[in-house]
């Protein structure tokens, strides 16, 4: 049964999710109460008012993930807009190489990682473009998420595999287990650094990237918020490294990055 949320309840939730989150919900009251209704049952509430009072009392990290859960779709997959992957490496890719020739080593950080899919996907795309000389190089991707659920469905890197991942890199970058579950090879999960991150916080990681994916991400934001984000991402973008943004998304005309293909943007 989906209940009803007060005028008030429902604006110190969406007010308190937007400061600590970034995600804007206050156009979206039905999505609210119709995906919370049965989490206020779950924790033993009758109605939002209690619910919402105990939340933003509490700030229990993992009552605030199970709502962010419920109000956010963690949905990835291998190949996801390959557009992408195939601009990573034909362009970005020898670039790198030729730009890193002596220290060989590449920073690249998938923020929003969700279930690990993307970062793995960039780790075959690397290896296959290095191909024998993979194991000379430092390419461990950074991918960060909100929700620990999400994280530790990544880090397991178990995976029913779709027909878009080539039969080759199928063989080459996973291990049967049963049926149509594949998991990562070890060398595939071992080049990826998996860490919690709220993206609203300050980002103070030790390096500065080359490339920075953060695709369907920034959908949950208002302008604002996503102005603030990307120059952000700006500040820790390596001259010439790039950020990729979902083809749903757009930023601003008066970004700092400079477009250099669909939704891949350059810091000249």
């Amino acid at each position: 049964m989906i209940q009803t949320i007060s005028d008030d309840d429902f604006r110190k939730l969406t007010n308190f999710i937007k400061a600590e989150y970034g995600i804007t919900l206050q156009e979206k009251r039905q999505l609210v109460t119709s995906r919370l209704s049965s989490l206020v049952s779950e924790q033993g509430f009758n109605d939002f008012g209690p619910f919402v009072n105990n939340l933003l009392k509490e700030r229990n990290p993992q009552k605030m993930e199970l709502v962010l859960n419920r109000l956010t779709t963690n949905y990835t997959f291998f190949m996801r807009e390959t557009e992408h992957f195939d601009f990573f490496t034909k362009v970005i890719m020898p670039e790198l190489v030729r730009k890193y020739q002596k220290k060989k080593s590449i920073a690249i950080w998938s923020a929003g990682c969700s279930s690990g899919e993307e970062p793995y996907n960039l780790t075959m795309c690397i290896k296959e473009f290095l191909g024998l000389q993979a194991s000379q190089w430092d390419t461990r991707i950074l991918a960060t998420d909100i929700s620990q659920q999400a994280l530790a469905k990544a880090k397991k890197g178990i995976y029913e595999v779709p027909d878009t991942v080539p039969a080759i890199w199928r063989k080459k970058y996973f291990k049967k287990i049963e049926g149509s579950r594949y998991a990562v090879t070890p060398d595939v999960r071992n080049n990826v650094i998996f860490q919690t991150f709220n993206l609203m916080d300050p980002i103070k990681f030790r390096t500065k990237f080359d490339v920075i994916f953060c695709r369907n991400v920034m959908i949950y934001f208002d302008q604002p918020t996503k102005d603030a984000l990307v120059r952000r991402f700006y500040d820790v973008t390596n001259p010439g490294g790039y950020l990729m943004i979902s083809h749903s998304e757009n930023l601003s005309k008066d970004a700092p990055y400079v477009t250099v293909a669909p939704s891949t943007f350059q810091k000249k």
